[in-house]
């Protein structure tokens, strides 16, 4: 019974100190200072992957050259809880650092993003060419006629002019154009449904693609922000009056990659359906992507008589009520195109 007694004992501290070397191993490769060369480096978390798998990838890269440290980091997410937290994405690892600061990280999803960023009044195309020299993104699109990106974007009449919203737009590198695409496109369709809620009695828009279109043409009109309000005033008042709106943008638009940057008389006169000197009310499509400003200048104008301006040179506009006072801010401003 003594020697049974005695041999439970010895099992039992051996178990102890087991135990206590195991938690020391553990302790010690926690804390351990990991360098690697170059920092920071690069690491591609893809979603489904396995706390074993990310300890591997992890070794095999260099990232830990202790022997057994690949176990050693997967014991340690167990014991802590976090083998189904890790968070998908593309971390950076700075030199130094250590395992444990890796498995926070991995957990927390402090995930490296990537970014583009679409510019208030940009065309379609050049949403494309940011999208397809983006080193981060995966160019779905890269094939693809603007009318199919319409299509699987869900855009009406496959026509992509306007439906993106300028703004910022982060995202994990390797993700999809297609997805920032789809984002952008449902932001631009919230903020349009939101305004159309919210816009001024009795304009003359008939729908919020409508407004759309206005906006586009406001936005590539302002100077200073400002003015906006007033520069849709104008555009408001003429489409009331069925006056023609006679604005340089939507020409140059219609243009395309003709466009030398001058514009001619021939140019004014040649018909195209977004040329607005030939051709009375709204283009058929937006000529650029309107900001949240310009589409709440479209639908809440000041509420004014005006039906010209003409750039001051400064950025700024000068507003008339008639083609007299009109021509005399031409003069004065020594502008040649009246707005």
């Amino acid at each position: 019974m003594r020697s049974a007694l005695r041999w439970l004992m010895r099992g039992l501290l051996l178990l102890a100190v087991i135990g206590a070397a195991a938690s020391g191993i553990l302790f010690l490769f926690l804390k351990q200072e990991l360098t690697f060369n170059p920092a920071p480096l690069a690491y591609d978390l893809k979603s489904g992957s396995t706390l074993r798998g990310v300890a591997r990838d992890l070794a095999a890269m260099g990232v830990m050259t202790t022997p057994g440290s690949a176990l050693l980091f997967e014991a340690t997410g167990r014991l802590r809880g976090d083998a189904t937290h890790i968070k998908s994405g593309n971390y950076e690892f700075e030199s130094p650092t250590t395992p444990l600061k890796l498995l926070q990280k991995m957990t927390r999803g402090d995930a490296t993003q990537s970014a583009v960023r679409f510019i208030d009044g940009w065309s379609f195309k050049q949403v494309r060419l940011a999208l397809d020299t983006h080193e981060a993104l995966k160019h779905d699109t890269k094939d693809m006629t603007s009318q199919a990106i319409a299509r699987a974007l869900g855009i009406p009449d496959a026509q992509p002019e306007g439906w993106i919203f300028p703004e910022t737009f982060y995202f994990s590198r390797g993700s999809s154009d297609l997805a920032v695409l789809k984002r952008a496109h449902r932001l631009m369709q919230n903020h349009l449904n939101a305004q159309w809620n919210k816009r001024a009695a009795d304009l003359p828009l008939a729908t919020p693609y409508e407004a759309l279109i206005l906006a586009s043409i406001i936005e590539k009109e302002t100077g200073k922000a400002a003015d906006r309000a007033m520069v849709a005033s104008v555009f408001v008042n003429r489409l009331r009056i069925n006056m023609r709106l006679q604005t340089d943008p939507t020409v140059i638009y219609g243009i395309g990659d003709e466009y030398t940057g001058v514009i001619r008389r021939r140019d004014l006169q040649a018909d195209t359906p977004w040329n607005t000197y030939t051709r009375a009310g709204l283009p058929p499509t937006p000529i650029a992507m309107p900001g949240l400003a310009a589409i709440q200048a479209a639908l809440n104008p000041a509420d004014s008589k005006m039906l010209y301006f003409v750039a001051r040179g400064d950025g700024s506009s000068q507003f008339s009520r008639t083609l007299e006072e009109h021509n005399a801010a031409v003069y004065k401003y020594l502008r040649s195109g009246k707005k």
